[in-house]
């Protein structure tokens, strides 16, 4: 049954979820030898979870999504089969070939709801638990899914606005690194509601080719000497902003989307201003974690609402604090 899609994004104690999580339903585990994040195995049976993403080759932000998924599912039992594509149609279809296999659960982003709403209301049809995470938010629930894990896109935006205009910036280029993807979109929206008053205008890149981002950002940096502020959507094109932003001559501050370790590094050394962090290993984690708590003993998260990630903002005020994780590859 489809459930009324919610009006408001609300956060739920995620610790208490995670505390959930790390008993299996009979409460026996075996902890012996494992010592890692995953903290012991659940003693309840294997089960197939199908993760199937939007990723881009290269886009190294997926490699945390991956981390947390990794994690929930060493112990929850759970053997990950991950896949992704950026197309959305070739997306529909690895959702179509997790549901001919008959797997146990499917987590999956919606980057585009008219591309992808008919295969996952297809899964829900065929008595597959779904969960969606990062991208798909506003239609997760009215699509049948169990839950959904990610951060408000164009609130963020809004933030990230907000923020810039506050630090002075009056004329904001917000770099876009894949075409048809409504998240990205929402948050560029977000930017120019945020920033009341600033002059906002959009770049997009091909953000599979750093070499080409670099290029892109910096010509139009060269064109437009007026650009105070960049920016990106991801923390790698942060980082080909930097040396857009040396290659132009140019004196316009940087801000993004997203971290890694690089980044973090930058933030440090004052190369990048702030990061917004919508904590994409929680996101991997839960969305796996949530599809054992449902098959296992009938648990949801959220309460019919979506279960905010993010966003917080990473600036030299609270980097520190950050970095040690980052180091682990896990924000």
């Amino acid at each position: 049954m489809i459930r009324k899609k919610p009006t408001v994004i609300v956060a739920v104690s995620l610790a208490a979820a995670l505390s959930l999580a790390a008993c299996s339903s009979s409460g026996g585990r075996d902890t012996s030898g494992d010592g890692g994040a995953a903290g012991g195995k659940a003693d309840t049976p294997e089960m197939t979870v199908a993760m199937i993403t939007h990723q881009a080759p290269g886009d190294t932000f997926w490699d945390i999504i991956r981390k947390g998924a990794e994690a929930a599912a060493a112990k929850d039992n759970v053997k990950l089969e991950y896949s992704n594509d950026p197309d959305a149609t070739k997306q529909a279809q690895l959702i179509q070939a997790a549901i001919d296999k008959k797997v146990d659960g499917i987590a999956v982003t919606d980057p585009n709801t008219g591309a992808l709403g008919g295969a996952i209301k297809a899964a829900v049809a065929a008595g597959i638990p779904v969960t969606m995470f990062n991208a798909g938010g506003n239609d997760a629930i009215e699509l049948g899914a169990l839950g959904y894990f990610g951060q408000g896109e164009k609130e963020a935006g809004i933030g990230a606005g907000k923020k810039i205009v506050d630090e002075g910036g009056k004329n904001i280029v917000c770099v876009i690194q894949e075409q048809g993807q409504q998240q990205l979109e929402d948050r560029c929206d977000g930017v120019t509601e945020g920033a009341e008053g600033a002059n906002v205008q959009r770049l997009y890149v091909n953000g599979r080719d750093d070499s080409a981002v670099t290029t892109s950002i910096q010509a139009k940096l060269t064109e437009d000497k007026s650009i105070d502020y960049v920016l990106t959507l991801g923390a790698q094109f942060a980082l080909d902003a930097v040396k857009s932003v040396s290659g132009a001559g140019s004196s316009a501050k940087i801000g993004t989307f997203d971290t890694n370790k690089e980044l973090v590094a930058a933030i440090k050394d004052g190369d990048v201003d702030f990061a917004i962090d919508q904590q994409p290993y929680l996101q991997g984690y839960l969305a796996v974690d949530s599809l054992w708590l449902y098959k296992t003993n009938g648990n949801t998260l959220g309460g019919g609402s979506n279960v905010a990630t993010g966003p917080s903002f990473i600036d030299a005020s609270n980097i520190d604090a950050v970095s040690e994780f980052a180091a682990n590859g896990t924000r």
